[in-house]
């Protein structure tokens, strides 16, 4: 595959970097003050690529139309800023990944529906912002995703054709927009992957259980 790729892309959360167990500490600490006991990880995780919507509703039932929803999550975010770097590190196996895609000459960016308050800081204090050929957040386009324009404004911030890209994401979400943006797409079956459909149902082109796996998708020459 490696001759046509021109660009590869990563969603953020649950893809290129575990970074549940941050959010989960900031939803846990207004479950605390709020004298209840934390909520396991175990529920916490699967709807970390969903934000404060994801984490409030799993942590207190709560959905975004409740009349408590909108200070909780002002608090949930604050503390997530304030300590949005604790704990998240690329997956194993991912620094592996972003080396050989360097190595070869392959530009690789960041397409997120998190917004630019978060990943902006996030990604540079993970040492990813100077490394990155676009570094796209849930608000630079008028869209997020599973709309494509988040992925296209990525393609041509790396000055590719999107049809020679590939994007890897761990949200059904990922694969509509990879899709949508006619790009070749892999999902990310050791992510967060929400609880819904399983990642198998998703319709992605190819699917991997670890990071690791890419390699051999990416340089098949490099493993024959």
């Amino acid at each position: 595959m490696t001759q046509n790729i021109a660009a590869v892309f990563f969603d953020l959360d649950g893809t290129l970097a575990d970074t549940a167990p941050d959010l989960a500490a900031a939803a846990n600490r207004l479950v605390v003050e709020r004298g209840h006991a934390p909520v396991s990880y175990e529920k916490l995780r699967p709807v970390a690529s969903h934000g404060a919507r994801g984490l409030l509703g799993a942590a207190f039932g709560l959905r975004p139309e409740d009349a408590e929803f909108p200070a909780l999550r002002d608090t949930f975010l604050d503390y997530y800023e304030a300590d949005i770097a604790v704990h998240t590190r690329l997956f194993d196996g991912m620094p592996q990944v972003l080396s050989a895609l360097e190595a070869a000459g392959i530009p690789w960016g960041i397409v997120t529906n998190k917004i630019a308050r978060f990943t902006v800081p996030l990604v540079a204090a993970i040492g990813l912002a100077p490394r990155a050929s676009a570094v796209v957040s849930g608000d630079t386009t008028p869209h997020a995703k599973p709309h494509p324009a988040p992925l296209l404004h990525a393609a041509a911030c790396a000055g590719a054709d999107p049809h020679h890209c590939i994007y890897v994401g761990d949200d059904l979400r990922d694969i509509q927009a990879g899709k949508a943006a006619g790009m070749i797409t892999v999902t990310a079956a050791y992510g967060y992957c929400g609880e819904g459909e399983p990642p198998e149902a998703w319709g992605a082109d190819h699917l991997v259980h670890h990071p690791a796996e890419l390699i051999p998708l990416l340089f098949p020459a490099a493993v024959t």
